[in-house]
């Protein structure tokens, strides 16, 4: 849900009548995972996707029939699969297994509150989850709790008074990782008894990307990383190349020593570091402080002479072999590149793979998964099962 947040966000200012299909839960190989959602009006309009095209004229009509129903409309958990009976039946030909958990979400109805909190906070970048049970009794299906990162919470489950509470705390833990997933736990709070299903979806901000050296690739790097929905800022000590005019889409341009500059900024474990400088006077005091930091990803640009001298270099001043087997160095995929755009395609590449487990390989006669559970965040503003 939180991933077309912003439009979602519009028509509750909007004050429109609308239901939402989420993707709940995900069994083989599926197009979507759990948060992805399609979303529909009451006059409607859709935005999103479920599934990348596979069901969603049916849950497009499962959402019209909830709206249809006027305020006796329930919320509904619906399974679609392949089928083998009917190529060309409502499925997935891919082979996948997918839960849709249906809401209507109407203007006046009680937990319409819960929902705008949570879409108003992904759609401002704020970091907030919702949980919302998606297994369980019926008259407790798709109720909702909005959590805050300081641990406080707004809606409700219903039920017992302890059932909150545990909700907020494993939203909560699910938020400091950036994760959407699924959690169980009992319908009174406990993980005994009969136990409920919630979604946890997970708005953070957009990870960052930081892009050392402003030279033609890093324009390149810079359209990239923000079609990729990284928070991109471009670094470079000259002034004279670190300017707005050269990297119009960078969010931030600073003009400052690399290394200076990352040693005072904030990073987490989505940054993605991009040294692009390949100037030794650049590269190895910002390297032996980068390869030290719990970030996703350090590259460094250069060539396999440039890359020989580099670790020469680091290891001078201390760098580990521990430490430097973290350095993807030349920078990129094998694509054959040449041009900036081509080369920031296969730095592109690397980062998608390295962050979700692919193996960089071509699929065709490939035995490899199309899709892999790896570490999972929408760049972008979910955090997923990955």
């Amino acid at each position: 849900m939180l991933d077309i947040a912003e439009e979602l966000n519009r028509w509750v200012e909007q004050g429109r009548d609308f239901a939402i299909a989420t993707v709940v839960a995900v069994s083989g190989s599926g197009p979507r995972q759990p948060g992805a959602a399609l979303a529909v009006d009451s006059e409607g309009t859709a935005i999103g996707s479920v599934s990348g095209g596979c069901v969603e004229g049916a849950v497009y009509d499962l959402c019209m029939q909830a709206l249809e129903a006027g305020t006796d409309g329930e919320t509904v958990l619906e399974r679609f699969g392949y089928s083998d009976e009917d190529a060309f039946a409502v499925g997935l030909t891919c082979g996948g297994i997918i839960d849709i958990l249906v809401t209507p979400v109407r203007a006046d109805a009680p937990g319409r509150g819960v929902f705008a909190a949570a879409l108003s906070a992904a759609a401002t970048g704020e970091a907030a989850a919702v949980a919302r049970i998606t297994d369980g009794p019926a008259e407790v299906m798709g109720r909702a709790l909005l959590v805050r990162p300081d641990g406080s919470y707004e809606g409700g489950l219903g039920g017992h008074p302890e059932l909150d509470r545990t909700a907020a705390a494993s939203a909560s833990a699910m938020l400091d990782g950036g994760k959407t997933g699924t959690v169980s736990i009992g319908e009174d709070g406990s993980h005994c008894g009969q136990p409920l299903t919630l979604l946890v979806e997970s708005s953070v901000p957009a990870p960052r990307m930081i892009v050392f050296g402003a030279i033609d690739f890093a324009s390149a790097l810079v359209r990239v990383g923000k079609f990729l929905g990284y928070h991109v800022t471009v670094c470079d000590a000259r002034p004279i190349f670190a300017t707005k005019t050269r990297f119009p889409e960078a969010d931030e341009i600073v003009v400052e020593w690399p290394h200076k500059y990352l040693e005072r900024t904030e990073v987490d474990g989505r940054t993605v570091l991009a040294v692009l400088t390949h100037d030794a006077k650049f590269d190895v005091p910002l390297l032996q402080h980068a390869l030290k930091l719990p970030v996703a990803y350090v590259g460094a640009m250069g060539s396999r002479r440039t890359h020989e001298d580099r670790n020469k270099r680091l290891r001078e001043v201390g760098v580990t072999e521990l430490e430097l087997n973290r350095l993807r160095s030349p920078i990129g995929l094998d694509l054959g590149a040449r041009t900036p755009e081509e080369t920031a395609l296969s730095i592109a590449a690397e980062i998608v793979a390295s962050r979700r487990g692919g193996s960089g390989v071509s699929l065709t006669g490939a035995h490899t998964p199309i899709h892999h559970d790896g570490t999972a965040e929408p760049a972008g503003r979910i955090g997923s099962v990955a």
